[in-house]
């Protein structure tokens, strides 16, 4: 069974545009065309598109997918480079979650010292004039 590229976005959720983008960067293989030149997709395409879809919803930069997509395509292979791709982005994603909770710690007070009042006593545009405040505190954070 074959699909052409409409029926293979339509299955996969993904958009046309971005399976030739794939296609292009050698994520999906270029599949064979018909003589009007429409792409035909096997039924394997909707199983690598899903698993890319997948990959970059958790964040994995190209280079990573591609890698892992390797690895997929080789099964006999150790899975060590499998494990420290995942090792990376998830470092990559505990140091945002860092950056996201001195972010939330920094704007809770600024709105807990909040009077109320009038502009001129705020805390929140205080602290936001403040350029000694703040950003330097979150990239430690």
């Amino acid at each position: 069974m074959d699909f052409s590229i409409g029926e293979l976005s339509r299955r996969t959720a993904v958009k046309v545009a971005t399976i030739r983008y794939y296609e292009q960067i050698g994520l999906l293989p270029a599949p064979p065309r018909t003589e009007g030149q429409q792409r035909r997709y096997a039924k394997g395409a909707v199983s690598r598109l899903a698993f890319i879809r997948h990959s970059r919803e958790l964040g994995f930069e190209v280079d990573a997918i591609r890698a892992l997509l390797s690895l997929q395509d080789n099964p006999d292979q150790s899975c060590a480079t499998a494990d420290a791709i995942a090792k990376a982005r998830l470092a990559e994603v505990e140091s945002r979650i860092a950056s996201l909770n001195a972010l939330r710690l920094e704007l809770t007070r600024m709105v807990d010292e909040c009077a109320c009042g009038r502009v001129a006593e705020c805390r929140v545009i205080e602290t936001l004039a403040d350029r000694s405040h703040g950003h330097g505190r979150l990239a430690q954070g």
